[in-house]
């Protein structure tokens, strides 16, 4: 049997997760040394020609440029990529959010859809507190494939926009919000109780898990097609 992984000793990089998964391993920069997340981004790219890695903060981004220029890294995501998608997936991811402050988390679900090579578009600052912002973006809504909400506070809009549609809804409860919020608690059960049917919750902040599940959506969609 061949080796699946390449064990950097500091790290075992799983080079046989996009024959498994259908993805590549993505790296969680956060918690892990510039030079860890180099030499593992370095791995991926030998192996699959791109990477992608999350949560990665200036400074490091800067030092792992430095030594990859043909990386890209998006400050506001904190999202370092290298190459992207050979290919599009059927149908468009679209991501809402609330408000401005929830961007860091919206764009983190952009730019991964992106990489993962899903069609993407973005509707921002459309929170309740002003509905007819949302209504005025309904033909746009309704025509997505996936659906990915984005909201801090109480968590409204993934209940409204996933009572307008009839296509999958993720929603991602954000980490803004005062006391009572709870740091996203109180957004995260809000969302697991929604009564809108066939609505979707990932963890707290996930922009990427949200952004994933929706590209393994089209991309079923995309294979059953070509059958």
């Amino acid at each position: 049997m061949s080796q699946t992984f390449e064990d950097l000793g500091f790290s075992k990089v799983d080079i046989d997760r996009e024959v498994r998964t259908g993805f590549p391993e993505i790296i969680y920069g956060e918690g892990k040394t510039k030079e860890h997340i180099l030499k593992i981004m370095n791995k991926l790219i030998d192996a699959h020609g791109k990477a992608l890695a999350t949560r990665v903060s200036e400074e490091k981004a800067s030092f792992i440029l430095a030594n990859c220029p043909n990386a890209h890294y998006d400050p506001v995501s904190r999202i370092l990529t290298y190459g992207k998608a050979l290919k599009r997936y059927k149908g468009k991811v679209l991501v809402l959010c609330a408000g401005t402050s929830d961007l860091p988390v919206a764009e983190e679900a952009v730019q991964t859809a992106i990489w993962l090579g899903c069609e993407t578009d973005k509707i921002y600052d459309v929170g309740v507190a002003g509905i007819d912002r949302l209504l005025a973006f309904r033909k746009e809504i309704v025509k997505a494939s996936v659906l990915i909400v984005v909201a801090g506070m109480e968590g409204a809009l993934a209940s409204v926009v996933a009572g307008m549609v009839k296509r999958p809804v993720i929603a991602v409860p954000t980490s803004v919000g005062y006391g009572a919020h709870l740091e996203g608690l109180t957004t995260f059960l809000s969302m697991l109780t929604s009564c809108a049917s066939g609505l979707s919750v990932v963890n707290i902040d996930n922009g990427f898990g949200a952004a994933y599940q929706a590209a393994s959506i089209l991309k079923l969609v995309t294979e059953e097609g070509s059958e």
